[in-house]
């Protein structure tokens, strides 16, 4: 017993000394660097800006991303926005600057960076200059039901893309696109593949109706990719 409690102890020594040595991309305690080549911690430090919005606001300082912090909106109808930012300027989404959860905008660079233009090269040659959205802040209920739980979108928790522009000038779209075969629909299955690593939900046309000419992504509670 002593020998194994001995063992045990020299293996938490172990790694409490290792933690010492770790690069910040390794280290569990280390703000989240949203520019550096993501690995395994990326992922527990983006779940951990979701629990913490210093964290958020901290990857962003440690990024030298500059954002807009936006005042936070109170309400009586369940559509507060809290600690959240105007999506920063190096995004291409367009319309510019949307409104959107600290989360949010941080998976939002990461999906930027590391899915969406790295699928954009390899099915079609360009990168992406632009980023079509629908909008991120709508205060409203799921689905734009009358009665029923309140959308990610009323906290300005979620975004709903439409299209892309590469830098060439093509356009693809996610309505004329998706159904068609060609290289067109295999960037955009990469995008909505990768987007599932960044963003807790992910909705596209294979989910219903009403998603057949977006892709809806957001940083909720509830996890999925549809």
């Amino acid at each position: 017993m002593r020998l194994l409690l001995l063992l045990l102890a020299m293996l938490i020594g172990v790694a409490l000394l290792s933690l010492r040595y770790l690069p910040p991309e390794w280290d569990p305690r280390a703000p989240l660097n949203l520019d550096a080549p993501p690995n395994p911690v990326t992922d527990l430090k983006l779940w951990w800006l979701s629990q913490s919005p210093s964290a958020c606001f901290a990857a962003f300082t440690a990024s030298d991303i500059p954002v807009v912090r936006a005042p936070d909106r109170l309400s009586d109808s369940g559509c507060e926005v809290e600690n959240a930012v105007l999506l920063p300027a190096g995004s291409r989404v367009v319309p510019r600057s949307p409104l959107a959860t600290c989360r949010l905008a941080a998976a939002w660079t990461l999906f930027e960076r590391n899915t969406l233009q790295p699928a954009a090269r390899l099915h079609l040659g360009a990168e992406v200059a632009e980023v079509r959205h629908l909008g991120t802040y709508n205060c409203r209920n799921v689905n734009h039901a009358a009665a029923g739980r309140r959308s990610e979108h009323a906290s300005a928790n979620a975004i709903d893309v439409a299209a892309f522009v590469l830098s060439s000038g093509r356009q693809v779209s996610v309505a004329r696109d998706w159904p068609r075969p060609g290289p067109e629909a295999a960037f955009l299955r990469a995008v909505r593949d990768g987007a599932c690593r960044w963003f807790n939900l992910v909705l596209g046309p294979d989910y219903n109706a009403a998603h057949q000419n977006h892709f809806h992504v957001d940083m909720g509670r509830w996890r999925g990719c549809r």
